[in-house]
């Protein structure tokens, strides 16, 4: 028995959500389990088809192979930042967010009265203007050799993750942390993938949703250059000798 590609895609979409078949029925608010639908043996009801649009933003026609196109809207979040403040000539602030500030910061982002009391300067060159500019304190190692602990990024305010470049490097708010981070968006699976450029350090992913604001990376100042350099350098050289010991041995 051939199964209809509507009920094979139902499957295979249950398979993303990474749902069994008894929970996927909950969400579609059917009272057996999806079983029957995938084996092709229940036609999908128009009830199914309008909760899988209303909850996943699925193409009806995509079910029925009729389109390419699985959902019918982007999942976006709205990473703008909705609150800013201004100089005594108009321009818009750099404000600086410390790492002793950054844990209120996501609580307190759309505070204006919070914003003025963060560090803020303004950059007389063409570069920042016409943007909305912050400065970030980076903390820990897991952005060397771009970003060493103690630098400040300045990054600019992305408007939609339909923005958001692959593999590009941003700053990414999140209720309980701010990161420094390349980006990769995973849109079918909602998620967003972080990834340090430091390889002792594993990719994390989080729900697309998670993001609160986002800040692609501009540029920097930075502190201690020569001893930072100098430190790496040490460590490689730290290594070889280790491994030239493990060869004698």
């Amino acid at each position: 028995m051939d199964i209809p590609v509507e009920n094979r895609r139902l499957k295979q979409l249950r398979l993303e959500l990474n749902l069994t078949q008894a929970e996927f029925a909950e969400v579609l608010g059917e009272s057996q389990s999806t079983a029957d639908m995938e084996r092709g043996k229940t036609k999908l009801s128009g009830k199914v088809l309008m909760t899988l649009l209303k909850q996943y933003d699925i193409n009806p026609l995509w079910l029925y192979d009729e389109s390419d196109k699985k959902y019918l809207k982007a999942y976006e979040a709205d990473p703008l930042p909705k609150t800013i403040t201004v100089n005594e000539d108009g321009h818009e602030n750099i404000l600086l967010v410390s790492q002793k500030a950054a844990a209120g910061y996501a609580v307190n982002m759309n505070d204006s009265g919070y914003l003025q009391n963060l560090p803020a300067f303004g950059f007389p060159l063409p570069a920042y203007r016409n943007a909305s500019f912050r400065g970030f304190e980076i903390t820990g190692d897991s952005m060397v050799p771009l970003v060493q602990s103690g630098d400040w990024v300045l990054a600019k305010a992305v408007a939609s993750t339909a923005d958001i470049v692959n593999n590009n490097i941003y700053i990414v708010v999140e209720p309980d942390n701010i990161r420094l981070k390349k980006v990769q968006l995973l849109n079918e699976e909602r998620k967003a993938r972080l990834i340090s450029l430091n390889p002792e350090y594993e990719p994390t992913l989080i729900p697309i949703e998670n993001i609160l604001e986002m800040w692609e990376y501009h540029s920097r100042i930075s502190f201690g250059i020569d001893k930072i350099q100098g430190l790496t350098l040490q460590k490689v050289y730290d290594e070889v000798k280790e491994i030239k010991k493990q060869l004698k041995d």
